[in-house]
């Protein structure tokens, strides 16, 4: 008789838990790691995580740990979601921890300030990991509407095909749909500039503009994420798919999304630092948007969204501004 497939999600926060829960209702065994003792009796003892996701129940085929030994003993799965710029310094101590054949699992959306590397790269780089044994989860997946198991699909990249597919096994279930991909940059890069765009959509709804806006802000985003993939070496095709124009409507769309919530604070006049403070969660494009535009500086792309979403979030550029400064950029053809 053959063991469960089993998991190691190390990270208790909504997406991860989420995550979790996914992995669990398709018959893994999924152990939670996270930090706080308190939060971690609370999933054991009242199948709740109270402090993410309150009010939902989580599979009795999960349980939670602050030991990261025991958490990733024997997984098959190690899945990885803290927020991006704590991946170096966590993995670093998990690493000799890690089962030396795990499938490590990034659910991370951001870029590594400084190195300007994606989540993925950071894990080979601290785990020594063949690119091969690295997978991305990414898409349209606001933890919320996945903990409440609505329809949703996602896209499970991998180098290597046979690994996605496992991947996609453990993970497959009546409400989360996931496809395979080998276009881990496509994916990467789909996932971490969406946050920057989402920043700038909420920036302007803060500032009670309409859907034209939306809709140019949405649609120029993508075409700038496009030209950073290109440059990269990612598939353009990946963009228009879930991990590109998917997850990017979602970002844009849905008062679920932290990078939009933040976004429409800074639109509304809150500074920074009012922002943050108001701010449970991490939102991811704060800090990558400075290592995206990093990206695109080394590649030689032009990214205007982005650099505006900069000028905002860390040069203390009015919203009005840097809005007026976008659209007085010289004309130029659509696809250029």
């Amino acid at each position: 008789m053959t063991r469960p497939v089993k998991a190691a999600v190390f990270g208790t926060g909504s997406w991860g838990t989420a995550f979790g829960m996914v992995l669990a209702d398709a018959g893994c065994e999924v152990t939670l790691w996270g930090r706080r003792a308190e939060l971690i009796d609370a999933v054991n003892s009242t199948r709740r995580n109270p402090d993410y996701l309150p009010g939902v129940e989580l599979p009795e085929n999960i349980r939670a740990t602050t030991d990261p030994a025991d958490a990733a003993r024997d997984a098959d799965f190690t899945v990885l979601a803290v927020p991006s710029q704590t991946l170096r310094g966590n993995l670093a101590a998990w690493a000799p921890l890690l089962a030396p054949d795990t499938v490590l699992v990034s659910l991370m959306k951001g870029v590594e300030l400084g190195s300007a590397m994606r989540m993925s790269e950071v894990i080979e780089d601290v785990t020594k990991a063949a690119a091969e044994r690295v997978a991305v989860v990414t898409g349209p997946n606001l933890a919320r509407e996945i903990a409440a198991r609505q329809p949703a699909a996602a896209v499970v990249a991998c180098r290597d095909e046979a690994v996605a597919q496992r991947l996609q096994a453990a993970c497959h279930t009546p409400y989360f749909r996931p496809y395979t991909n080998t276009d881990v940059v496509g994916c990467e890069l789909g996932g971490a500039v969406k946050n920057v765009i989402g920043l700038a959509v909420g920036i302007a709804d803060g500032m009670g503009l309409g859907d034209n806006t939306k809709g140019s802000l949405i649609t120029r985003g993508l075409a700038e994420t496009t030209r950073l993939g290109l440059a990269m070496g990612a598939d353009p095709l990946t963009f228009s798919g879930l991990a590109g124009l998917g997850d990017l409507v979602a970002t844009c769309s849905s008062p679920l999304s932290r990078n939009h919530t933040f976004g429409t604070n800074l639109g509304k006049g809150m500074t920074l630092e009012e922002t943050i403070a108001v701010t449970k969660q991490t939102a991811e494009g704060v800090k990558s948007c400075e290592s995206v535009l990093e990206l695109g500086r080394r590649y030689g792309v032009d990214m205007p969204i982005t650099e505006t979403v900069v000028g905002i979030v860390h040069e203390g550029k009015p919203p009005v501004v840097a809005l007026k400064e976008l659209m007085s950029r010289s004309a130029k053809a659509e696809r250029r």
